[in-house]
């Protein structure tokens, strides 16, 4: 069963977040995400292929709704994005910072590719055990 990096997508949401007046860089947020993980003392082997995974997380996000383009009210400039209420709450059960993060993503987990299908993580997202 596929799983996601959740800590890669944890990095890309908070990047929509913060993204107001600059266009999003995937590419790039996947370099600082492997050079940040390497200075924790992970091991990251390929750094091409962390780009291209996040490359194809945008795009999945996108098309699933949990993010969408900013408005140029709120800084968008046509390269950058909002949070969804759908991305809010994802980002809401993958927030590292908060003590316990780790059964929403094994919850995640268990719906393998799934996890990202909107009726599926809708349901899972109303589910209280997993908050």
């Amino acid at each position: 069963m596929a799983t996601y990096n959740w800590d890669l997508i944890e990095r890309l949401l908070h990047e929509v977040q913060n993204g107001a007046y600059k266009p999003f860089k995937p590419r790039e947020y996947a370099a600082e995400f492997a050079a940040d993980q390497t200075a924790e003392g992970v091991q990251i082997d390929k750094v091409d292929s962390l780009k291209v995974e996040a490359c194809d997380y945008e795009a999945l996000l996108l098309k699933e709704g949990f993010i969408e383009p900013r408005p140029e009210e709120e800084g968008g400039n046509g390269e950058n994005f909002v949070l969804t209420m759908r991305g809010s709450s994802l980002l809401s059960l993958l927030d590292s910072s908060i003590p316990g993060s780790e059964h929403p993503r094994e919850v995640l987990d268990e719906k393998g590719e799934a996890a990202l299908q909107p009726e599926v993580f809708d349901e899972l997202a109303k589910q209280a055990a997993i908050a």
